[in-house]
């Protein structure tokens, strides 16, 4: 258990803005890729916003210019700025690790590590 832990979800009303955070724990972060992955009931789990082992970052379509991903590195931890939020992305939100892949990050089966996840919901 590479101890993966998602924090920051809640419900906020759209428009509004949240910070997710994840620790890693034992699991070193320079290792390889990262993510942000969400999921609702009933769909596939998909990324939301990736960061390569050395920074390049990539994003799903549905959040590009609102959601920012960002890695430490040295601290072991991940974020994800999310603004402008809106109820579609209601979702359980999951940090993931690999520890085999570095640069091809956008697919869930690059990841072998998941936390436990967070719940963002986006009402009014």
């Amino acid at each position: 258990d590479v101890g993966l832990v998602e924090s920051g979800g809640n419900l906020v009303q759209p428009g509004g803005s949240l910070r997710l955070s994840c620790e890693g724990g034992v699991f070193t972060f320079r290792s390889g890729c990262m993510g942000w992955f969400r999921q609702t009931t009933g769909t596939e789990r998909e990324a939301v916003a990736t960061a390569t082992v050395d920074g390049t970052t990539t994003y799903a379509d549905s959040v590009k210019g609102r959601f920012t991903i960002s890695r430490d590195n040295t601290k072991n931890t991940l974020t994800l700025q999310m603004n402008s939020l809106k109820p579609e992305d209601t979702a359980m939100y999951y940090c993931a690790a690999s520890n085999f892949a570095r640069y091809r990050c956008s697919t869930s089966d690059q990841y072998n590590y998941w936390g436990q996840g967070t719940q963002v919901t986006v009402s009014s």
